[in-house]
């Protein structure tokens, strides 16, 4: 147990300093866009799609974040069609086709690896659409592995801005005597705490523009309920999840 939180603390670390200036960066970018009514869009495959949902319909999270959530790419209805689905040649453009976005705006997709055909389509199809594209991703993971697309390219290679999640190739970091595989994955952990920095950073540059950040309250606390409604009135109609 302690071994898993002293490794995590470490990796945590060298992805905040690997991160930071490209984090403000970005941060730029999408303060622009939702200053001019845009919407910032998330997409992730197998357990990435979890990254997507993080920062979406969340309690101190902006609002105007919209997940773009396909079940055959996620684990809940088969695990096994996911991983099959995931390196199907055309499919991102079926998924993006059900989203409305736009010029200017901004991608967030996360796959660890970097090397399946719907992650690296998916952003290929949004930079034709105009959007800036934003990779999660383990560059230690991506760089020791082949693309799985026709185009030879991974995901990395073809993003607007890369936050490395610092991961070690095939995601466990830690090793156990007498046990064959690596358990304690990091990149859920790494990759939530970089959308959030992400997300501060954006915050501090809409207030900096004198503009009231969009951000849920819990509804669990007093009058939550009706300060999201509010918020859910103006942006419902580009968030296809609400």
């Amino acid at each position: 147990m302690l071994a898993f939180f002293d490794r995590v603390h470490a990796i945590l670390h060298e992805a905040e300093h690997k991160n930071a200036e490209t984090i403000e960066r970005c941060a730029h970018d999408v303060a622009d866009s939702l200053a001019s009514g845009g919407i910032l869009h998330t997409f992730g495959t197998g357990h990435g799609h979890m990254l997507a949902e993080e920062i979406f319909y969340r309690a101190g999270c902006l609002v105007p974040v919209n997940a773009i959530l396909d079940p055959t790419l996620m684990l809940h209805e088969s695990a096994l069609s996911s991983s099959r689905a995931e390196r199907l040649a055309g499919y991102a453009e079926v998924v993006l086709s059900r989203y409305q976005v736009e010029p200017g705006e901004v991608i967030i997709i996360a796959s660890n690896s970097g090397r399946n055909a719907v992650p690296i389509e998916m952003a290929l199809t949004a930079k034709n659409r105009g959007l800036k594209v934003v990779a999660i991703t383990s560059l230690m993971h991506a760089e020791s592995q082949p693309s799985r697309h026709a185009s030879g390219k991974r995901l990395h290679e073809l993003a607007d801005y890369v936050f490395d999640n610092c991961g070690i190739v095939g995601d466990a970091a830690l090793s156990v005597a007498g046990v064959s595989e690596n358990i304690g994955p990091t990149s859920t952990i790494v990759g939530a705490a970089l959308l959030h920095a992400l997300l501060a950073a954006t915050i501090e540059k809409l207030v900096e523009r004198d503009i009231d950040p969009p951000i849920f309250r819990s509804a669990n606390v007093g009058q939550g309920d009706d300060v999201n409604a509010r918020w859910i009135e103006r942006y419902r109609g580009r968030l296809r999840h609400l």
